[in-house]
């Protein structure tokens, strides 16, 4: 689960079925190994594009909670836009994209370069729904890491990228979202999470894409219009 030279790989999250998004980071990533926190489909009008490609392409990927509510339609615990973009989606969805989604695990763990890394949606405490950030969890983000026996973790959900540092040189952080950035920047999110002597950095970066076209294809499948006007404000 690592790049060519083992240190180099991507990571994504929440593509919220957006393929214009997917296709312009992944032609950013190059052949890097991807791992995926998370939320491949909901809110947009491509999940099974979206899912054929993450697949296609071998990434590493976890269950959100979109993706299980896709699966399962218990939409009680979101709010009536994502409700209804949940049974969209699970009304749409190929049995091959069930299959998918349904095969996923909440959490990873792997090594890459030589660092022990672990992967959620929320967090360890609560996989699929979580919301993590600096300003609410940084005082637990040692504790995470010790719990998951981990020297990095990558954790998704909030739509928001960040990365914390601990004095022993733990790392946390969010590559924030591929399909519905809440940033105010309109462009994908994601990170690059390079393991050089022996040392773990990640680098978080955008990209461009064609937002209209991701837009008008929400407003032509019936999905609340404002999931494709959100794609022009980022928030």
């Amino acid at each position: 689960m690592t790049s060519k030279d083992g240190s180099q790989v991507a990571f994504i999250s929440d593509v919220h079925s957006n393929l214009e998004a997917l296709e312009a980071v992944l032609d950013e990533v190059g052949t890097l190994k991807v791992f995926c926190a998370g939320d491949m489909v909901g809110y947009g009008a491509s999940p099974n594009e979206v899912v054929r490609l993450l697949r296609d392409i071998g990434a590493t990927c976890v269950l959100g909670n979109h993706d299980a509510a896709s699966l399962t339609g218990d939409v009680g615990d979101f709010n009536p836009r994502a409700a209804m973009a949940a049974i969209w989606t699970s009304k749409h969805l190929s049995e091959e994209s069930k299959n998918f989604l349904g095969s996923l695990p909440r959490e990873v763990s792997t090594k890459i370069g030589g660092k022990s890394v672990y992967m959620a949606h929320g967090s360890p405490d609560d996989t699929m729904w979580e919301y993590v950030r600096p300003s609410t969890h940084a005082d637990l983000f040692d504790y995470y890491l010790q719990k998951v026996h981990a020297d990095v973790m990558a954790l998704g959900h909030t739509h928001l990228a960040f990365q914390w540092r601990s004095d022993s040189g733990g790392l946390v952080f969010n590559p924030g979202s591929v399909g519905q950035p809440r940033n105010g920047d309109t462009r994908a999110s994601f990170a690059i999470l390079s393991v050089e002597a022996g040392e773990a950095r990640v680098e978080a970066r955008q990209v461009g894409y064609d937002i209209e076209r991701a837009a008008k294809k929400i407003l032509a499948s019936g999905l609340p219009s404002s999931l494709a006007t959100q794609l022009f404000s980022g928030e």
